[in-house]
């Protein structure tokens, strides 16, 4: 497994432990190294923006001293809601790597295609210009941090 990958994937494991939110995690990598992690919090901090990906881009941002993330990329355990996918741009990273679908996330009660429905008619391009590129990787190991969140009986659904 990628080991970035593997980080997002244990940070959204270990939210399954403590219900702080769903079983979302993610990392900002630069130059070879983390610079940024984080872990869904919405129960947690009673906020709806503290997603996986938002938490680790805040974290990097942070530990960077910048709110330009050029040159970084993020690994999530899940493609990004569309919030997600906008932080990811207005941070000017340019390549985010995903393990569960949205698909995925859908089966397991989040209401992203709803959000996704909506804007569907936005384009990846703009001006000619590619936006963010994304790519799924190692669905086979963070799909079992999705599997365990469906069987859980003390989740919450946001």
């Amino acid at each position: 497994m990628n080991p970035y990958m593997k980080t997002a994937n244990e940070l959204a494991a270990e939210n399954l432990k403590t219900n702080a939110g769903g079983p979302f995690g993610a990392c900002v990598v630069k130059d070879g190294r983390i610079v940024g992690k984080g872990s869904n919090h919405v129960l947690a901090h009673n906020d709806p923006t503290a997603h996986g990906e938002v938490m680790a881009i805040r974290d990097a941002c942070r530990n960077l001293g910048t709110y330009d993330l050029s040159g970084c990329e993020l690994y999530t355990s899940a493609y990004p809601c569309p919030m997600c996918l906008s932080a990811s741009i207005w941070a000017n990273i340019k390549k985010v790597y995903y393990g569960n679908t949205k698909e995925d996330a859908a089966r397991i009660g989040f209401r992203d295609d709803a959000i996704y429905d909506f804007i569907k008619t936005l384009s990846r391009n703009v001006d000619g210009n590619e936006v963010l590129a994304l790519e799924a990787m190692d669905r086979e190991k963070t799909i079992k941090t999705f599997d365990a969140f469906a069987d859980k009986t003390d989740k919450t659904i946001y």
